[in-house]
């Protein structure tokens, strides 16, 4: 066995790529100040801390992080917010014939798709990806991302109400409760409350609301996971940027190893 390896080493190509230079490929940083993180323990490769130079990595199936965040070494990935207006369905066809999501994805050369759904009344944060391995991870109800919405409502929301919500109400489907409510503004009858919570049931924060006795007149989701959507204004799109991008990645890759 050993000298079948020895010969393996000595006439046959070493498996991978060196690591320092997938971190360079990947947008880590350059070769040299990738060497430096490595050297000084802060990467890690399937989990685990890799501080030798020579270390060669797989980039289609090795997993890396540095400095705790995950890195995307697939450059076929990718990854955009929208600002999703109200009128839109949260499909790539929808069989009504109302406005979909392909108004926003047909500029990019990848097949994107999205990450769970926002209402056709709903407006805001919805992310969009060709990564249907990590899609499929921040949507499954069941790991529950948490989210935040502003809610315009009807009526004057007083306290005892928003701690109703965070204790939980009872709704046709089961209880449910707010991570977080508190009230932002009230005038002229209406008023606007940010609500958090990491429930992905379908139209849950209206149904919520509407319990409560103040139905929604408009609501927008600000707010996915480590996302926040920003001035990002109505209808457009943008790439996430590489903090967003490993943010998002760590997470996914987090609730991953509970399934």
């Amino acid at each position: 066995m050993c000298a079948e390896r020895i010969n393996h080493q000595d006439t046959g190509r070493p498996e991978g790529e060196r690591l320092q230079k997938v971190m360079a490929a990947a947008g880590v940083a350059s070769r040299r100040v990738s060497e430096e993180l490595i050297v000084q323990g802060r990467v890690r490769v399937n989990g685990t801390v890799v501080t030798e130079l020579g270390r060669r990595i797989d980039p289609t199936s090795d997993l890396l992080e540095v400095d705790g965040s995950a890195v995307q070494l697939d450059a076929t990935k990718r990854y955009v917010m929208l600002n999703k207006p109200t009128g839109v369905v949260s499909s790539m066809r929808d069989d009504r014939g109302r406005p979909d999501l392909r108004g926003f994805t047909d500029e990019y050369e990848e097949r994107l798709f999205n990450v769970g759904r926002l209402d056709a009344d709903t407006s805001g944060l919805l992310l969009l990806t060709n990564d249907g391995e990590s899609a499929n991870v921040l949507a499954h109800p069941s790991f529950g991302v948490t989210k935040t919405y502003i809610a315009t409502v009807r009526g004057s929301v007083a306290p005892a109400t928003l701690t109703k919500l965070t204790r939980g109400i009872e709704l046709d489907d089961g209880p449910i409760a707010a991570d977080k409510a508190r009230l932002l503004q009230t005038s002229a009858g209406q008023s606007i409350v940010e609500v958090t919570l990491h429930s992905g049931r379908n139209r849950i924060v209206r149904r919520m609301l509407d319990a409560v006795g103040h139905p929604v007149v408009a609501l927008v989701r600000r707010q996915f996971g480590p996302l926040h959507l920003g001035t990002l204004k109505s209808g457009a799109t943008r790439d996430l940027t590489k903090i967003e991008l490993g943010q998002v990645l760590t997470l996914a890759r987090s609730k991953s190893e509970r399934m």
